[in-house]
């Protein structure tokens, strides 16, 4: 999803910026310009390739673990007894590539986690059960 974002903003401004430099500077301005910004949306796309695939879980028989980020790494444990609820969320750009985000809900707000990118089916999976995880742990308190 990101991907065709990226790409779609890479050829717009790669368009708009040799147009701009040929008309201004002439046709190797404009063929440089242009150059440069293709060169700079295959270096973000890059970066967001790594990005997308740096998210990670693990589902534990006690908590839930949630990994992510590219130069810095971020663990989050979050224990089933704890969590208030789960909700799944899809964007107009996530329904378009039928997409969803799982969001975890506990009764500290900075240990709430998500889990962005899951197929539809999967995110329904995984909130259900994560929902019945919960009911069976904070019964146990």
């Amino acid at each position: 999803m990101r991907q065709v974002q990226v790409a779609a903003a890479g050829l717009g401004g790669a368009l708009v910026a040799g147009t701009a430099a040929g008309l201004a500077a002439g046709a190797p301005a404009g063929a440089a310009a242009a150059a440069v910004v293709a060169v700079a949306a295959l270096v973000t796309l890059w970066f967001v390739r790594r990005r997308v695939r740096a998210w990670s879980y693990t589902e534990r028989d006690d908590d839930l673990i949630v990994a992510r980020g590219v130069l810095v790494r971020r663990l989050s444990v979050v224990p089933y007894g704890r969590m208030q609820f789960v909700d799944v969320t899809a964007g107009p750009v996530e329904r378009a590539f039928r997409l969803a985000t799982v969001k975890l809900h506990t009764a500290a707000a900075a240990s709430d986690a998500r889990i962005p990118g899951l197929e539809r089916a999967e995110a329904a999976r995984l909130r259900d059960r994560l929902a019945a995880l919960g009911e069976a742990k904070a019964a146990g308190l």
